[in-house]
């Protein structure tokens, strides 16, 4: 389901980000295959330097239908940025790339809170956002983080991800599927 970005992708990924409904949410934006390029080999060289963690998201025949990002790393904390082609919209994808992604951050890379920010105007993805049931509304728990994003104007809400809340639920989850397999 999702895999380290390379250059092989670059032509399907932009088409797919292009789209309208794709394009204004996107946080590294392109105007040409060239551009997106250019910034793939760049994101691909600050993972490889520490400062980010990027993957593509693949469909069921491995074939990549968007990109799933962790930006801004600083103190085990870092700013998620996903998107999605359009006519992959909801079917899915999007809450099993983030989970597979987390688990990796959390397990893996050693990530304490995973922050999103989200255009308060962005109804579909606060929409997805709040159908995460380990996420919460980071506006009051995290004040600075709030205000940091939001320095003119506040445009954005902050949701969070902790480990110990996503730990929490993984565990529960497990506990629940264990209860619903029982043989009486």
């Amino acid at each position: 389901m999702l895999k380290k970005r390379d250059l092989h992708e670059v032509p399907v990924l932009f088409e797919l980000m292009s789209h309208p409904e794709v394009f204004p949410y996107v946080r590294h934006k392109a105007s040409t295959t060239d551009e997106f390029y250019f910034l793939t080999k760049k994101t691909i060289e600050a993972e490889e330097n520490g400062e980010l963690i990027s993957r593509t998201i693949l469909d069921e025949y491995q074939q990549p239908i968007g990109t799933i990002n962790l930006f801004d790393i600083e103190e085990n904390h870092g700013f998620l940025a996903t998107w999605i082609g359009q006519p992959y919209f909801g079917k899915g994808y999007n809450r099993l790339a983030k989970e597979q992604f987390f688990d990796e951050l959390f397990y893996t890379h050693g990530i304490e809170t995973i922050f999103m920010k989200v255009r308060k105007t962005n109804i579909r993805s606060t929409k997805a956002v709040l159908k995460l049931p380990y996420v919460a509304l980071g506006n009051t728990i995290y004040p600075e983080i709030y205000q940091k994003v939001n320095q003119s104007e506040e445009i954005y809400d902050i949701f969070a991800i902790s480990k110990e809340h996503y730990l929490s639920y993984q565990q529960f989850a497990t506990i629940k599927a264990d209860a619903d397999n029982e043989v009486v």
